[in-house]
């Protein structure tokens, strides 16, 4: 029988009140335990798994009006039932809108009182199996958003290499920039969670190419005003590809910020300083290092050496100077020398 399953507390000063109520609930199949007081319901409630409390309204010290809140508040599943004199029915009804489920009346039809625990318990058996419901639909439809949302970044990373890979000059770009940008992060020792996010970013930084003409993207010779203006808008790009299926707002701004300049003087919004995000300023460092020692159509590339004093000459201006600093100290593998060539050291490094 379902029923004996059931813990009920039975709250009342008076011995011969509760002996009563526990005799009969008893019989019924109820497992019943009692309190004479506020505090020893409380030690009850705590020791316990209480799924129904009969609480009277007047007690000596803590009266069940003041002990009701506490139960609700502390034990949300557990269902109240108030006990209380005739002339207490009105105490009685306030006490259910705060949360008591009925009330029962001195003197004890014990047929009554049967019958209002078992709806008072089937009522709490119906809560909890919804909000049981509710939890594992929210589960299922989160996992499914999960799956389909990962679903959605593995083909865009795929089309980042994809892409990536038609263009001998920035194959691999993506990766380097991710796993360098995570080498910065651990150096400034920042959380694992953040960093993850900012692996993410750094493989996705550049996904704005999509929409820039591949013939602006591969040009040999410098590029005009109007082509510039056509690269400049990859960030912004990236950012509107990346929101309906990237939740990570860190992630975003990394992505729509990482050609800012620390002196405002970058793109596409002109931040400078904090106003650029942290992850942001990493990634400039890793993009500008990378794109600094690959072989480019429009240039050779530079030296591991080369490429360090370059970022560390434009610190305070270009970039962030404790991420410069921070980066010109690692002595990582992966960051090694990917050229020989040279470079005129008249402009700031070009990261496009």
């Amino acid at each position: 029988m379902a029923a004996k399953l059931e813990g009920i507390l039975i709250v009342d000063d008076e011995e011969s009140v509760r002996r009563l109520l526990n005799n009969r609930l008893t019989n019924e199949g109820y497992q019943c335990l009692e309190a004479a007081n506020a505090s020893q319901a409380l030690d009850e409630l705590r020791r316990k798994k209480i799924s129904l409390v009969m609480l009277d309204i007047k007690m000596p010290g803590k009266s069940g009006v003041e002990l009701l809140p506490e139960i609700k508040s502390g034990y949300p599943a557990t269902s109240v039932i108030m006990i209380t004199a005739t002339a207490d029915m009105q105490t009685a009804i306030q006490c259910m809108k705060q949360g008591a489920y009925d009330y029962v009346i001195k003197p004890f039809e014990l047929d009554v009182i049967t019958i209002g625990v078992g709806r008072a318990l089937e009522q709490r058996r119906l809560i909890l199996e919804n909000k049981e419901y509710q939890q594992c639909l929210e589960e299922k439809v989160s996992e499914q958003a999960n799956k389909i949302r990962a679903s959605f970044l593995n083909a865009i990373t795929a089309l980042v290499y994809a892409l990536e890979a038609k263009d001998a000059y920035t194959s691999g770009h993506s990766r380097k920039v991710a796993d360098l940008s995570a080498t910065i992060a651990r150096a400034l020792n920042l959380p694992r969670s953040q960093i993850d996010k900012l692996r993410l970013a750094g493989l996705l930084h550049d996904i704005g190419k999509i929409g820039v003409q591949e013939s602006v993207l591969n040009k040999p010779g410098r590029l005009t005003d109007t082509e510039f203006e056509q690269v400049k808008r990859h960030p912004v790009i990236g950012e509107h590809i990346l929101s309906p299926i990237v939740d990570a707002a860190e992630i975003l701004e990394a992505v729509r910020n990482h050609h800012e300049h620390y002196n405002g003087k970058g793109y596409p919004d002109g931040l400078q300083k904090d106003d650029i995000s942290l992850d942001a300023r990493i990634l400039a460092v890793s993009d500008a290092y990378d794109a600094m020692t690959s072989e480019r159509p429009y240039r050779k590339s530079m030296s591991a050496d080369a490429a360090r004093d370059e970022i560390a000459r434009h610190k305070g201006t270009q970039f962030d100077p404790e991420i410069a600093d921070t980066f010109n100290h690692i002595r990582e593998p992966d960051i090694s020398d990917s050229g020989k060539g040279k470079r005129s050291h008249k402009s700031p490094p070009n990261t496009t």
